[in-house]
């Protein structure tokens, strides 16, 4: 499947934090053919093996967006809700959502809020109720909802929903089929929970007790109008080096590896510094007595809104970095 396609059906799938059950078995159908084992455990993430005699090497990408949960329901049959992971509730504002039953609705603010300072207890979610019996017909306290649409192409750029991170378990997923040979014990983690404290990557990443780690995700930019400059990174340039963010300062061994992989693969790079936010890498790097962690980054616009733009060069680039990294020889650095 072209790698445009594979990202676009992979973002239309539901599974916020805490409810990845459809997008775990879709991903779980796609990497089958390419895997000796695949497991679930008891938090929810999916294990992808590829058996080999070297380095164990554990590549990440979650596969949680984030979302809204259900926590009033008003007589009116407005619902109230709370955050599943980093949302800004003035970057989704007069957004519509979805639930798992296929139910819609409207993210909205309340007219007297002010938008600059935005707070989630200031909206509320419309689904056309018009008293709480009917709501509670549509969903209940508990129930989650993810933000709604599709995605468009715009030249070799592709924006969407939820590209954070169902654009790195696509690269994951295309590295595991273009895989041939490798004397790596290699292990494909799609897990849960990173929107909301990288809850899920911790258990996995003990129990695999890798050599190397890799997160694969999303990073911020700097190439926009008006940039913070809260990123280092820009579309169009190549697959990002994680050297470091908020929960990680990446190995220099992993950092090394990776850029010599690139030179020698003619694989477009750049160096990869986010201020604000992690990633998987964060848990990984502190597993056990420690693991040479690092980061491989797609650079992406609009992180967390429903118009999260990538490169598909970049998301080439990523893959290509990826299947050099699990097929070199690789240090196993311990006795």
């Amino acid at each position: 499947m072209e790698l445009s396609e594979l990202i676009s059906g992979l973002c239309a799938a539901y599974g916020p934090s805490g409810d990845e059950g459809p997008v775990r078995e879709q991903i779980r159908a796609l990497a089958e053919p390419w895997a000796d084992e695949i497991s679930v455990d008891a938090l929810g993430n999916l294990l992808v093996h590829r058996k080999g005699s070297g380095a164990r090497v554990l590549f990440a990408a979650h596969m949680d967006s984030i979302g809204f949960v259900v926590t009033h329901i008003e007589k009116n049959g407005f619902l109230r809700v709370g955050r599943l992971g980093g949302v800004a509730p003035k970057e989704v504002a007069f957004s519509q959502v979805v639930f798992r039953n296929g139910a819609r609705g409207v993210f909205a603010p309340e007219e007297k809020a002010k938008m600059e300072k935005l707070r989630i207890d200031e909206c509320y979610v419309d689904v056309g109720a018009s008293s709480a019996e009917e709501a509670r017909r549509i969903a209940r306290v508990g129930d989650t909802c993810v933000l709604d649409g599709g995605s468009i192409r715009m030249g070799n750029r592709l924006s969407s929903r939820y590209l954070d991170n169902r654009a790195s378990c696509a690269v994951l997923l295309n590295v595991l089929s273009r895989l041939k040979e490798s004397s790596n014990d290699l292990w494909f983690v799609f897990s849960v929970q990173e929107e909301v404290g990288t809850r899920g990557i911790r258990p996995a990443a003990f129990a695999v007790d890798p050599d190397w780690g890799l997160a694969v995700d999303v990073t911020d930019v700097s190439d926009t109008p008006g940039t913070k400059r809260d990123g280092t990174c820009a579309l169009g340039k190549g697959a990002g080096v994680k050297v470091l963010d908020s929960s990680i300062i990446s190995s220099p061994q992993v950092v090394q590896t990776l850029t010599e992989l690139a030179e020698r693969e003619n694989i477009p790079v750049q160096r990869d510094i986010m201020r604000d936010g992690g990633t998987d890498a964060g848990p990984i790097h502190r597993t056990r007595m420690g693991v040479w962690s690092g980061g491989i980054s797609l650079p992406c616009r609009n992180i967390h809104t429903p118009v999260e733009t990538i490169d598909l060069g970049d998301a080439e680039a990523c893959v290509k970095l990826a299947l050099a990294f699990a097929s070199a020889p690789l240090e196993i650095p311990r006795p």
